[in-house]
């Protein structure tokens, strides 16, 4: 399932993309045109030249996911302009906005109250040193009902 958190950072390629293009293909164009690894956890967003169907490409640790939305009638409504930048950064809920045909630009939604911060890295510990079953979790005490079983 593609993850839209408030943090999912989103973005759009600027220029069309020729929609025969399968998970290789787009995973090509967010290396070589959005100067951007595929695998990064990025959610990369493409539109075809008609603007009928946009593409949704997301890594999620084990494997690629790609979506795709057609219209059955009409076109997208907004896209971002082709300009001197080839993608555009777009927050979840107005990806949420712009997959119902809505202008995310004209949407007067309430401003976040206090943005997330992304989750910390925890490093792993270091293994400890010494003996042979050092790296293994501590064994629990024995109990007295434990040593009565062992008798039998």
């Amino acid at each position: 399932m593609l993850n839209l958190g408030p943090n999912q950072k989103i973005l759009l390629a600027v220029e069309p993309v020729d929609f025969r293009k399968g998970i290789d293909g787009l995973a090509a164009v967010c290396r070589q045109r959005l100067q951007s690894e595929p695998w990064s956890g990025v959610l990369f967003v493409f539109c075809n030249r008609r603007r009928t169907t946009l593409k949704l490409l997301q890594y999620d640790g084990q494997g690629y996911w790609l979506a795709q939305k057609r219209l059955s009638k009409g076109k997208f409504k907004w896209w971002p302009a082709e300009s001197q930048t080839v993608a555009a950064s777009l927050a979840a809920r107005q990806l949420g906005i712009l997959l119902w045909n809505g202008d995310p630009r004209q949407s007067r939604l309430a401003p976040l109250w206090r943005p997330l911060e992304p989750e910390p890295k925890i490093e792993p510990r270091p293994p400890r040193g010494g003996s042979p079953g050092a790296n293994s979790p501590p064994r629990p005490p024995a109990s007295a009902g434990d040593s009565d079983k062992e008798r039998d």
